[in-house]
């Protein structure tokens, strides 16, 4: 595969997953966990698929290799989808989609704090513009009443946060087994949510497409695809190509259903992007240091 290749796998994966926002904002009734199950469901055997033909007829030596930083990678993922779903629902898609982009800041203090892996001085400089961004945003949805959806798109972007640490904590090159034991573990949590909180899953058949839809295309293809795409992308690269997820989102909402957002939160949002886009452009350079 070439170099080009790569890139256009990885951007066609942010694509992919930019998509999800909108899909959300078509579920009339299922609540937030019945998403979050239905959806898993519909990935888990796409993901197990792909990770037996990959390994030549063998996932589970693949899934076992993983160990309990997949397990936790895992567990990290059922909080990053479950928390995606809720902001979704919950404030504009722009402020959960530009509140997501944190991750990675979230994760280099992670990794610092649990690992004590090294911060570059060029990362605590972006970490530092990135937290004006997401003030500049959290304030205005303080005063919006999107408190709940701002908390769980931060919560998400921890999740996702964690995940990363734990695959690096075992340095696991290959993601892919961890991420299918996250959708397993969200089939379960999201089972045992809505059978304790009365959240029902039977839910519209509508609304059970849509979430076949999110878990078999979007978030599987898109997986599957940047999957691909990061064998020959550097990391660097990856973390600014993957925010055409964050840039799109949006757009489809505007353009579909017309729903806008503050100009607080397109301010904190480009702050954010200029933060990632200044660390990750930084790493291209220094790709000894990436």
């Amino acid at each position: 595969m070439t170099y080009r290749t790569g890139v256009q796998l990885v951007l066609t994966a942010g694509v992919l997953w930019s998509v999800q926002a909108l899909i959300i904002c078509q579920i009339l009734e299922a609540g937030s966990w019945a998403i979050l199950f239905w959806r898993s469901a519909a990935m888990l055997p796409v993901l197990v698929v792909f990770l037996t033909w990959r390994t030549g007829g063998a996932p589970l030596p693949a899934l076992r290799t993983s160990g309990l930083a997949g397990v936790l990678g895992g567990l990290g993922l059922v909080v990053a989808m479950g928390g995606a779903i809720l902001a979704f629902q919950s404030t504009t898609v722009a402020n959960a989609a530009f509140l997501f982009a944190a991750s990675p800041f979230l994760a280099a203090v992670l990794g610092r704090a649990i690992l004590g892996e090294r911060v570059a001085p060029r990362t605590w400089a972006a970490i530092g513009l990135a937290l004006v961004g997401i003030f500049v945003m959290v304030q205005d949805g303080l005063s919006g009443g999107a408190l709940v959806g701002n908390a769980a798109a931060l919560i998400s972007a921890l999740g996702f946060a964690a995940f990363t640490v734990a695959l690096r904590w075992r340095h696991l090159d290959d993601s892919l087994p961890s991420v299918v034991l996250g959708a397993l573990f969200s089939i379960i949590a999201a089972a045992l949510v809505c059978r304790q909180t009365g959240q029902v899953l039977a839910v519209p058949l509508t609304d059970v497409l849509w979430c076949v839809a999110m878990g078999a295309v979007t978030l599987s293809g898109g997986m599957i695809l940047y999957t691909f795409g990061s064998r020959v992308v550097p990391s660097a690269e990856l973390a600014l190509l993957s925010n055409t997820e964050v840039m799109l989102a949006p757009v489809w909402v505007w353009l579909v259903l017309g729903e806008t957002a503050s100009a607080a939160t397109f301010v904190g949002g480009a702050i954010l992007l200029a933060a990632i886009v200044f660390n990750a452009l930084s790493g291209v350079r220094r790709p000894s240091q990436a």
